[in-house]
């Protein structure tokens, strides 16, 4: 399961069962200042699509560094480990945002009300399709 974590919101994606493909699934509502992390709804999805590990994307800085963001992200991570203790990777995910907007601008002309529907879960799928993508030149390399 692909997960792009952000402090209002998580991009959810799934890959096919062969693990080639990524797969938009849905956005699930979060509140960081609530304390509100929609774990009880990414527990009915690790369950629906018998999940075996997260791959989360980690925001870093421009310079490589880990910002604000990125420990955010880790520390959501570290909440999966504890609830769910599955594997947890982390992927750079340094522009996905930017390039899931430029793509659904781009190519499918989206207006800007409904690019924010979707633009998360786009973003997770790009954050698990680079992950699947560098996993099976890994597995070719080896």
């Amino acid at each position: 399961m692909g997960l792009d974590v952000g402090s209002r919101t998580v991009g959810v994606a799934v890959s096919d069962l062969l693990g080639w493909t990524a797969q938009g699934v849905e956005i699930v509502r979060i509140n960081e200042d609530e304390k509100q992390f929609g774990l009880d709804r990414i527990a009915e999805l690790v369950q629906q699509y018998a999940v075996d590990g997260f791959v989360l994307g980690l925001p870093k800085n421009m310079d490589n560094s880990i910002g604000e963001r990125a420990v955010k992200s880790q520390e959501y991570g570290q909440m999966l480990t504890d609830r769910f203790h599955l594997p947890v990777d982390f992927i750079d995910e340094r522009l996905t945002t930017v390039q899931a907007q430029r793509m659904l601008i781009e190519k499918a002309d989206t207006s800007r009300k409904k690019r924010k529907k979707v633009i998360d879960k786009l973003a997770a799928v790009m954050i698990l399709q680079n992950y699947l993508d560098a996993k099976e030149k890994l597995t070719k390399l080896s």
